[in-house]
């Protein structure tokens, strides 16, 4: 077996991300080696290409926090071989190397089967994003939120997340407005989903209004800041506002009104040290009532050996909404 994938190594003090030839993987107690079929792209991806500490720092890497294929081999009761698997979160693709190579062991533990009524390649357009976005519907619903409570809001709108979340709640009869700093993507979002698009200059983030107009029910909020900030103050009684990034700021410059005045709640998104319980709820959502038939109009499809330059575009803020990564047939 012949195994190639996407390294990042540290020369000379730099970080070179390419696509090479890689030794084959070796599996010991309550590990499974997995033919990887499709992986995809995501921000922290392209972080761990550049050698963020935050996300790796364990070099030469290979990067990938998301896979779907077949066990080749298992060390583990919890598998057998030919079993079809999805891999996402946990320490995968960040200091474990990840699912950018035609082969990855990985914890038995980390690992589940993929749910009737999606493919590999289906589950992997979804990815970790597809995950992110479907716990923090969850928990929308889960809170009370229905498409009678008003609409809601989605940052970060043309991203893997952002444009997933839009899809599913569209489905789901939610009124959607999107928020996005991309003028030239309007059509784009309103073609996937989004009954309005809000752009970010429009927004008054530099307001010292302690609360805002009371106009929306929820938020899906993928990053943070100032950005997350402004609709907080925006959130009707008893609305409910989820938070997965920061790609805007890790900060938050609020105030307490928006929570002791109107109730409003914000809830935590975490996708990687969740529970496989709980993964696999998601996942079978994803399968089913959350399933979207315009997958398609959101993922674009790309070969392993192309991965490398996809990640400088997306640092670049180029890259709209999912990327599908065929690693091997």
């Amino acid at each position: 077996m012949d195994n190639r994938g996407v390294l990042v190594e540290k020369i000379d003090d730099e970080f070179v991300c390419n696509f090479k030839k890689l030794e084959m993987p070796v599996i010991e107690d309550e590990e499974i080696l997995i033919k990887v079929s499709y992986s995809s792209i995501n921000y922290k991806d392209a972080l761990s290409s550049i050698g963020n500490p935050g996300v790796s720092r364990n070099f030469p890497h290979v990067t990938g926090i998301d896979l779907a294929g077949e066990v080749v081999k298992s060390n583990s009761d919890k598998f057998q071989g030919g079993e079809k698997v999805v891999v996402t979160g946990y320490d995968l693709g960040m200091h474990t190397k990840g699912g950018h190579q035609k082969y990855a062991k990985v914890p038995a533990s980390w690992a589940l089967n993929i749910p009737e009524g999606l493919s590999e390649s289906e589950i992997m357009s979804l990815g970790t994003a597809g995950l992110t976005a479907a716990l923090s519907i969850n928990e929308l619903l889960s809170a009370g939120i229905t498409p009678k409570s008003g609409k809601i809001v989605v940052t970060g709108a043309t991203g893997g997340v952002g444009s997933l979340a839009i899809s599913i709640l569209n489905k789901l009869g939610f009124c959607v407005v999107a928020v996005s700093g991309k003028k030239e993507k309007i059509k784009f979002l309103n073609s996937i989903g989004a009954d309005e698009v809000l752009l970010r200059d429009e927004l008054d983030l530099e307001g010292s209004k302690p609360m805002l107009k009371s106009e929306y029910a929820g938020v899906v909020d993928t990053v943070g800041g100032k950005i997350l900030s402004y609709f907080l103050k925006s959130l009707k009684y008893d609305g409910v506002a989820t938070c997965c990034g920061l790609t805007s700021s890790h900060e938050l410059p609020t105030n307490v009104f928006p929570f002791i005045l109107r109730g409003v709640r914000l809830i935590g998104i975490d996708s990687v040290e969740c529970t496989l319980k709980k993964k696999q709820a998601a996942w079978e959502r994803l399968a089913d009532e959350y399933k979207l038939n315009n997958l398609d109009t959101l993922v674009t499809r790309i070969i392993l050996e192309e991965v490398p330059t996809k990640f400088q575009e997306l640092l670049l803020g180029r890259l709209v909404g999912r990327y599908l990564v065929k690693v091997s047939d």
